[in-house]
């Protein structure tokens, strides 16, 4: 679990790469391994932050992207 500067626990995000990315441009291949997805079904929980977001976006047509929940305990 992350928790920001201020004390919060940041939230994550659960993305799964469900198409492969073979026959795609180098760069939404170097997207994929950059979020460490390299396998089919394979998940990674990645803090929920601009940069990531942008980077699924670019690549939302070979990824599943969900909202972890995390309570505060």
């Amino acid at each position: 679990m992350h928790r920001c500067e201020d004390g919060k626990v940041a939230k994550q995000i659960k993305i799964t790469l469900v198409r492969s990315y073979i026959g795609r441009p180098e760069k939404q291949r170097r997207i994929v391994k950059g979020m460490g997805l390299g396998k089919m079904n394979r998940s990674v929980i990645l803090a929920d932050t601009p940069e990531i977001r942008g980077m699924a976006n670019k690549v939302k047509h070979l990824v599943s992207v969900e909202v972890l929940e995390v309570s505060e305990t």
